[in-house]
């Protein structure tokens, strides 16, 4: 192996002159699990003798790639771990589709303040504008910053917990959500749920409160909550509190972007097909069975 010129040891010569052991070298690392430092030492070696760096420098150019190595290793373990049934990226979304969202207030939710705060976010709209997209793309964002995160639809939330409960193992499912830092529940009032199943996803946002964040998508306003939650309006007031104590609501009000698709297969939107909205069928009404939650933020 080539050696930077600077030695360790200058008060050494001998030392300083004396032969690498590749062998030594190579096991060593093998070791210690510096897979990254092992393959990339000898170019490292090679550009810093050439540029007559110091050893110092050597070490920091060659540690520093494991550092990176391992963090990217680390990141991509926390996605597959979500589970996320696409890679969505939100530099991929197109927000000029969906001219009323806010592009701004998306991106600071990126940053992933929310989550230090174990504060919710509420993504509404109608189906087709982009709700799932904007979740995923949110909660890469959080694995990328180093969060324990998980991907539900509703559904699929409520069978899991189903099977635990016929398997015995509720408490190791719920003791896995735990660790979660950030969990999305997609497609929540798409599918009505029986009593059980509104009692077991109940269960679930009350464990969450206060403990992680939560990313729901849903296509129904508050106070349409009941008929999902088996009619328990109740219940759903109840997990409505539960939920809006630190929330922000972001509205994604548009065209469904699948249904465009549909009718225009071989064309492109146009200007006009990009800022048309339909008149907003997803603002909250008024119910005498539900209580209003409590103010909270929206932004639109």
């Amino acid at each position: 192996m080539t050696t930077p010129k600077n030695s360790l040891n200058p008060k050494n010569p001998t030392t300083a002159n004396s032969p690498a052991n590749p062998l030594l070298l190579h096991e060593s690392l093998k070791t210690l699990k510096l897979p990254t430092m092992l393959r990339d030492y000898p170019a490292v070696s090679r550009d810093c003798a050439a540029s007559d760096a110091s050893y110092e420098t050597f070490l920091e150019r060659l540690t520093d790639r494991e550092v990176q190595a391992r963090h990217s290793k680390a990141v991509e373990r926390r996605i597959q771990a979500a589970h996320f049934p696409a890679p969505k990226e939100l530099a991929d979304f197109n927000f000029s589709a969906v001219p009323q969202l806010n592009k701004r207030r998306v991106l600071d939710l990126a940053r992933g303040e929310f989550l230090s705060e174990k504060a919710n976010v509420i993504l509404l709209g109608a189906p087709g504008v982009g709700k799932t997209h904007v979740a995923i793309g949110l909660a890469r964002e959080a694995c990328r910053r180093g969060h324990r995160v998980r991907f539900f639809t509703a559904s699929g939330l409520v069978h899991e917990y189903l099977e635990a409960r016929e398997e015995r193992r509720i408490l190791r499912l719920e003791a896995s959500i735990a660790r979660l830092d950030l969990i999305v529940v997609d497609e929540l009032g798409y599918l009505p749920l029986d009593k059980t199943g509104a009692e077991h996803l109940f269960g679930f946002f009350s464990r969450c409160y206060e403990q992680c964040s939560l990313i729901v998508t849903t296509n129904l306003p508050f106070a349409d909550w009941p008929n999902t939650f088996a009619g328990d309006a109740r219940l759903a007031g109840a997990l409505i509190d539960r939920l809006t104590h630190r929330i922000h609501v972001v509205e994604m009000c548009g065209e469904s972007y699948r249904l465009r698709q549909s009718l225009h297969p071989t064309s492109q939107p146009t200007k006009s097909e990009l800022t048309k909205t339909k008149p907003s069928d997803v603002k909250a009404k008024s119910s005498s069975q539900t209580p209003e939650p409590p103010a909270t933020r929206r932004d639109s």
